[in-house]
């Protein structure tokens, strides 16, 4: 090979093996999360990275008293989105993974009865800020939030999907 071939190749971690070439496995690239904004503009995730994409969450019941078919059950759209994201945490842990490793979510908001039918996008982005840039855990995701009509359980006013990535 060419040094002009090379040299790009070891530049971008593409070169494996060989004498003096570049050993350093391509990492996921987070863009934008400088500032004030609490999500990314987008993830670049390295060919070959391993991917875990986790189904929707719903909460857990917070109050075993309530109707559960209720959102007294399972709390404000705060409380369900800590609640569901604690699940995340633990469903990521069993996979080896955890929410550092978070590149992307989709998230489900139902319109809270209390608020008028409208969404609480200030609650679920409290909770949501309890477990992306922190101090602890500082890296945030790319992330898309819709109000919908409803979900499975009329208690429920949070669902959330999560893609995980670990470069290799």
């Amino acid at each position: 090979m060419s040094h002009a071939f090379i040299r790009p190749l070891a530049a971008l971690g593409l070169l494996v093996g060989g004498a003096g070439s570049a050993h350093a496995a391509p990492q996921v690239v987070r863009h934008g999360a400088e500032g004030p904004s609490p999500i990314l503009t987008g993830v670049t995730v390295p060919a070959g990275a391993e991917t875990l994409y986790l189904s929707g969450q719903v909460p857990p019941v917070a109050d075993k008293a309530a109707d559960p078919a209720t959102p007294a059950a399972y709390g404000d759209t705060r409380t369900q989105t800590v609640g569901i994201f604690r699940k995340i945490e633990a469903l990521l842990a069993a996979q080896g993974y955890g929410l550092k490793d978070v590149v992307k979510l989709t998230v489900f908001l139902v319109g809270d009865p209390k608020l008028g039918g409208k969404q609480d996008f200030k609650g679920f982005s409290e909770g949501y800020a309890q477990f992306f840039g922190t101090a602890a855990q500082p890296n945030k995701v790319a992330r898309s939030t819709v109000q919908v009509a409803a979900l499975a359980n009329p208690g429920f006013l949070v669902e959330i999907e999560a893609v995980a990535v670990k470069a290799k």
